[in-house]
């Protein structure tokens, strides 16, 4: 007798004898002789208790096929057989298609998920052919019904699922002081110490690449400036040491020679001692300045992943008031004004200034010349973007001005928001931690479901309920995402678990990467508070005070629940201010489907992002600043302050020290500038013109506007999917 069932997909579950009843009754019911109840069942028990006690589906159903062969009613097995087919022939046509498009590239929410990656290259090609095909064997067999049914409904997206089954991790912030000075094995190769400053810039880039191949999401340096400044003063010495082999001279005096600052002056007015010493830091300004260039350059050119996506990158710096850092920050900012290749912007590193009081923001302050350069930079590059040091949550107790090393007490943070910080199991810092994986909580269902409750307060106490519901499932899911991730064995991550992650050191002798990895974070997202506020009580938190404090309830709520998850799982869950890109038109599709095209709701193709103000929505950027800038502390896993900007920036530089000032106003812990770019795609010129058609250098008609997506830019538009072109186009400019 039949017992239980192995399905085409793997899995085994128990025999269900009204799947094959069904069955036949389907195929009864398209012949002229309708249904026999009495056949069914004789040929439904006849196949029971003939079979094995563990059979296949396909088995069970040659079976039935035999059974109605044999029966008076032959026309049934042909309508049986034929609609059996059908099925076979359905099930390889949806995977067919979908592989259809991503090879005749086109442009759809499949190849254009990820704007960051080219999915038209044969790399690319094969990252989707492989992406697709795995998210239903994560379907399948790594997540609880639970988290299958909240997906299916639409409650939850799991952010990299292609990646679930690879125990990769998301990010990591780089101890690069490790690497440079000692060195490092990735697998196939190994590199020596640094010992100049090309050799340094060299090997951050090999760093992060090396590292983006073992991992799914970005790479971060947290403290660039400190990190390379060493190697400024090395260059120098190196410097000093062809002068004296030049001129026959012992200058080992020079060697430890107070420096005041790296600035390139001539030479006509000096003698001695000071002439050989200005020699050598014109020389090495320099070399400094072609080795940043040439990590600018290779941040955008050297690819990971098979080839089709560059590296995933960001740095941190600002704060290293040292000669040798102010060198390192003052040329790495010449050369990202300067642009790449034909004077283009660059994609990536995302950069971020760390603004902090006492060191580079107040003019009294002594990186205050490096903080308006960098104003002036992103005024017209986009980058750096800004990280408040000064917030109160990203405040700790032990970074003290006068410590060499007090960049190992400053948050940093991922370019498009990840943030990495407080620890439960380890030192409270950035460096050496990262994001482990997160999963987006789609808040519009969640109110959308509850809205026709009429009295508001039990609507709002529903919302709160299915809410603790999903957030359960979400930590559990998170939690066993976390318990296979664990399982993964050093080797499969050469550098991540032998250098760059906190505790990897001790890991030689271990068959698990857990207490490691258990330094980094679980993120619980969200999107769409806006919109679920009007769900809610009729106003977004943009217009009504009402719904801001609903809001900041809502997040509250799950800040707290992070924090409770965190004593249950022993994990560092934190709320992530989710920064979406193929969910916010994903999730939206799927509710206008089932709830209809609500005014204020589902009327657009995208929801807004996390806890934003929506980017239709015309207000001051005080006004945007002041209602978003308290959930900045309540989502610790990670958040961005945006304002849009009209005109040329580069004439109006102080208008990003202005949206800094309100940083520093509001409380605000990371923040961007976005401003009007034009980029001719056939020769890279750019200009900030309203409206440009044609290039005015190579004549070329093929223009795009430079624009960020969710915290990173792209070099062109056409890679952005249909919901977020949609919301670029509906942006306003804050006043």
């Amino acid at each position: 007798m039949i017992q239980t069932v192995i399905k085409r997909d793997g899995r085994i579950v128990d025999f269900n004898k009204n799947k094959i009843i069904n069955a036949i009754s389907k195929a009864m019911q398209n012949t002229k002789n309708g249904v026999d109840s009495l056949l069914i069942q004789k040929i439904t028990d006849d196949i029971s208790y003939k079979g094995k006690l563990e059979m296949t589906v396909e088995d069970i159903q040659d079976m039935v096929e035999m059974e109605l062969m044999k029966s008076p009613r032959k026309e049934v097995a042909k309508k049986y057989i034929a609609y059996r087919d059908q099925r076979n022939i359905a099930r390889k046509a949806k995977t067919c298609n979908m592989f259809l498009e991503i090879i005749e590239t086109k442009s759809n929410e499949v190849t254009r998920e990820n704007a960051n990656m080219n999915a038209d290259t044969p790399a690319g090609m094969m990252m989707k052919f492989a992406s697709e095909t795995t998210k239903p064997f994560v379907d399948d067999y790594l997540l609880n019904p639970d988290t299958k049914e909240a997906i299916l409904s639409n409650y939850i997206h799991i952010h990299d699922k292609d990646y679930y089954p690879t125990k990769s991790l998301t990010c990591v912030q780089h101890p690069l002081n490790k690497i440079l000075e000692n060195g490092f094995f990735a697998g196939h190769g190994e590199s020596r110490p640094a010992k100049r400053i090309e050799t340094a810039s060299m090997l951050a880039c090999i760093s992060l690449e090396t590292a983006q191949n073992e991992m799914h999401g970005g790479q971060a340096i947290p403290a660039f400036d400190f990190y390379l400044a060493p190697f400024v003063r090395k260059s120098y010495i190196e410097e000093i040491k062809i002068l004296e082999n030049s001129n026959g001279q012992n200058y080992e005096h020079l060697y430890d020679y107070t420096i005041k600052d790296y600035l390139k002056e001539e030479l006509n007015q000096k003698q001695g001692d000071e002439r050989i010493v200005q020699h050598a830091i014109n020389r090495t300004v320099s070399r400094v300045h072609q080795s940043m260039e040439a990590f600018i350059h290779n941040m955008n050119t050297i690819h990971s992943r098979g080839g089709n996506q560059v590296v995933f990158s960001s740095i941190n710096y600002g704060t290293d008031s040292s000669p040798e850092g102010r060198c390192v920050i003052r040329e790495l900012l010449r050369c990202t004004d300067e642009g790449v290749g034909s004077g283009g912007t660059a994609i990536f590193p995302i950069q971020i200034w760390k603004k902090k009081r006492g060191v580079s923001y107040l003019p009294e302050d002594p990186n205050y010349d490096l903080y308006k350069l960098a104003c002036k930079v992103s005024a017209r590059r986009f980058f750096p973007n800004f990280l408040n040091l000064d917030a109160t949550f990203n405040y700790h107790e032990k970074w003290n001005a006068n410590d060499p090393k007090r960049y190992q007490y400053e948050t940093a943070t991922m370019g498009c928001r990840t943030r990495v910080f407080e620890n439960r199991f380890g030192e409270k810092t950035s460096i050496g931690r990262g994001n482990l994986s997160f999963t987006t909580i789609n808040l519009v269902r969640i109110a959308l479901e509850n809205r026709q409750i009429e009295n508001q307060t039990e609507r709002i106490h529903q919302f709160f309920k299915k809410l603790d519901t999903t957030l359960q499932i979400v930590a559990e899911q998170l939690h066993q995402r976390f318990e296979f991730q664990k399982t993964a064995a050093p080797k499969q991550f050469p550098l991540l678990m032998s250098t760059l992650w906190n505790g990897s050191e001790e890991l030689k002798s271990e068959n698990s990467i857990e207490k490691v990895i258990n330094q980094g974070t679980l993120g619980i997202g969200f999107i769409g508070l806006a919109e679920a506020l009007v769900a809610l009580i009729g106003k977004h938190h943009g217009e009504d005070e009402g719904a801001q404090q609903l809001g900041l309830e809502i997040v509250t709520f799950m800040r707290d629940k992070s924090l409770s998850f965190s004593e249950k799982y022993k994990h560092n869950y934190s709320v992530l201010a989710t920064p979406a890109e193929g969910i916010a038109g994903r999730f939206t599709r799927k509710d206008k489907k089932d709830f209809g095209k609500i005014k204020g709701i589902t009327d657009r193709d995208y929801y807004t992002n996390s806890n934003h103000v929506p980017v239709y929505y015309k207000c001051s950027a005080h006004l945007k600043a002041k209602i978003e800038a308290p959930y900045h502390d309540l989502t610790r896993g990670g958040h961005i302050f945006y304002v849009e900007i009209d005109g040329d920036a580069t004439h109006n530089p102080e208008s990003i020290m202005t949206v800094v000032d309100m940083m520093d106003k509001y409380n605000i812990g990371y923040s961007s500038v976005n401003h009007t770019r034009n980029r001719c795609l056939q020769c890279g010129y750019e200009n900030a013109a309203s409206k440009l058609n044609q290039c005015p250098k190579c004549g070329s008609n093929h223009i795009d506007r430079l624009q960020r997506i969710t915290g990173y830019l792209v070099g062109t538009t056409d890679r952005w999917n249909n919901a977020k072109l949609a919301e670029l186009n509906d942006r306003i400019i804050h006043d």
